[in-house]
């Protein structure tokens, strides 16, 4: 299943002397996807972190499995393909493909971060949940 898609041609400036993509590159390319998915599902992380009173949806965990490489010039397309939605943070997966070809798996755990007693701290995710689902 796919609940978003984004394309991402690769230019000279994202590889390595090898002339494969620099593997940063991926984590970033991911953080977009899902960014472009909020902006497209609620006008954004900005509007969302003020509709929910947050600070933002920050990072807690990010893994990529590489199963291919990718070459400057092609064109590949990030999915965003799952959100497993828990009490104080949301798993998304993530699929990289240039055509059939699988460049990679990822996955990123987030959480919902809000001030509580002076501190950021995970707060819950279901208002985000009921907004996105």
């Amino acid at each position: 299943m796919t609940l978003f898609t984004r394309v991402q041609r690769i230019s000279f400036g994202d590889c390595d002397p090898a002339g494969i993509v620099y593997y940063p590159n991926y984590f970033r390319w991911m953080d977009e996807t899902f960014q472009a998915y909020l902006a497209e599902r609620a006008d954004g992380h900005k509007a969302l972190c003020e509709r929910l009173q947050s600070r933002g949806f920050g990072l807690m965990e990010a893994t990529l499995a590489f199963r291919s490489p990718g070459l400057e010039g092609q064109t590949i397309t990030y999915a965003l393909t799952e959100i497993i939605w828990s009490s104080r943070s949301f798993e998304l997966t993530y699929r990289a493909t240039d055509g059939d070809r699988l460049l990679l798996e990822g996955r990123e755990r987030r959480g919902v971060f809000v001030d509580r007693d002076g501190r950021l701290a995970a707060g819950e995710v279901a208002a985000l949940r009921d907004l996105l689902v």
